[in-house]
């Protein structure tokens, strides 16, 4: 497969509306945030593109068909809920149908040799409150992991760190310990993935295959709240994604557009 070192990030934006009340005076305001950019700086210093979709674009542009998609070496989802990609705004608004289930594109894209990576977060895997839901979607049958069926939070505010054998290539050169994270979701690896890093006894990062394409599941976040300041400056950080971009890059089986 022809790299073309680009990837594309849908998810990881959101809308922080707060009431503030001063006495008998009550006011409103609203701030726009996005979490993403410690992982796309990362992976622009080791040469990868990054074409970043924050939610409410994504909920309009991502890709409907595998021909999109094939502009792309992997895609990533991160904190992005299922119903943002499958509740477009023609069939929520107007009831009308979308061009195609994006979801089930991007399944059947992997399994011809895609590269698919889901990042931990309060709206991927389940999520808070299970809103996430992509255990009921076609995704779910790609991942290289078996979702909880409610919410799979693991909130860990003290700290917990991750540990890796560093014998995968993903992995190579961050074997021992890495700095501590503050949560991550809880779920089990599907038979025939890899377990890479482990937090506690919870799997952390899973490698798989599906079809002839390749995924990953990291269940912590790519940035606050989940990952700490100490993990986003350690020297690993930008190795970790660039070796995990890189090895779902590599599955060698298409031919990219």
């Amino acid at each position: 497969m022809t790299q073309n070192r680009t990837v594309l990030l849908a998810g990881e934006s959101w809308s922080t509306t707060s009431v503030h009340t001063k006495g008998f005076d009550t006011f409103h305001t609203s701030a726009y945030e996005e979490g993403a950019w410690p992982f796309i700086r990362a992976l622009e210093s080791r040469g990868w593109a990054v074409d970043f979709q924050p939610n409410h674009v994504a909920s309009l542009d991502f890709p409907y068909t595998a021909e999109e998609l094939d502009k792309y070496d992997v895609v990533v989802l991160s904190d992005i809920g299922a119903n943002t990609l499958l509740l477009t705004q023609s069939v929520f608004t107007q009831g009308k149908p979308a061009p195609s289930n994006r979801l089930r594109v991007l399944a059947d894209w992997v399994r011809e040799g895609g590269a698919l990576l889901m990042v931990g977060g309060y709206l991927s895997f389940q999520g808070i409150e299970a809103k996430a839901n992509y255990r009921a979607t076609p995704l779910a049958d790609v991942l290289p992991v078996l979702m909880e069926v409610g919410d799979d939070r693991e909130e860990v505010p003290e700290g917990v760190r991750p540990l890796s054998s560093g014998e995968h290539d993903v992995t190579a050169g961050l074997a021992g310990e890495w700095p501590a994270i503050l949560g991550y979701q809880r779920f089990a690896a599907r038979e025939g993935a890899e377990v890479v890093a482990t937090a506690g006894d919870h799997p952390l990062v899973v490698v798989g295959e599906a079809g002839e394409g390749r995924v990953a599941a990291v269940a912590t976040d790519m940035g606050p709240h989940w990952l700490p300041s100490e993990f986003i400056e350690w020297d690993g950080y930008a190795q970790l994604w660039d070796q995990l971009i890189e090895w779902l890059a590599d599955s060698g089986t298409r031919e990219q557009a």
